[in-house]
């Protein structure tokens, strides 16, 4: 064997196991495990609703109450 054909033989053997391990940590993190109903409360109450804010009425100043 020559030179070059050990070297792109190397190549193709680590781009394949590179695809590889991409291909099965995509498979196990696309299925996200679902929250309890008790864990989504508290995540609702410690980060509040993921609801959109109102729209800012017109003349409303934009700063905190406090």
């Amino acid at each position: 064997m020559t030179r070059p054909v050990l070297i792109a033989s190397v190549c193709v053997v680590i781009t394949v196991i590179a695809v590889t391990s991409v291909v099965l940590v995509r498979g196990e993190s696309s299925a996200a495990p679902q929250m309890s109903e008790e864990h989504r409360a508290k995540r609702e109450k410690f980060f509040g609703t993921g609801k959109a804010l109102p729209p800012i009425e017109k003349g409303q100043e934009m700063r905190p109450r406090w």
